[in-house]
């Protein structure tokens, strides 16, 4: 048998995109968050997460414009 460590993998900024947006949505798989948390670049992740608020808070002032003369 293979007793080598697993590789890391690199993970890239589409990743943690994803990542953030599922778990805005709180439906992540406990295998998929455990395989983000080993491989996922924190930084990347901060990141996500601040462009996805900031997403999240111009579609909620749009849609508030669009409804409100």
């Amino acid at each position: 048998m293979d007793s080598q460590p697993p590789r890391e993998r690199k993970s890239t900024f589409g990743a943690s995109m994803r990542a953030v947006f599922w778990s805005f949505f709180g439906v992540r798989k406990r295998r998929d968050y455990d395989r983000d948390a080993a491989s996922l670049n924190p930084v990347h992740v901060i990141l996500a997460g601040l462009l996805g608020a900031l997403i999240f808070v111009g579609v909620l002032i749009l849609v508030v414009r669009l409804v409100v003369p």
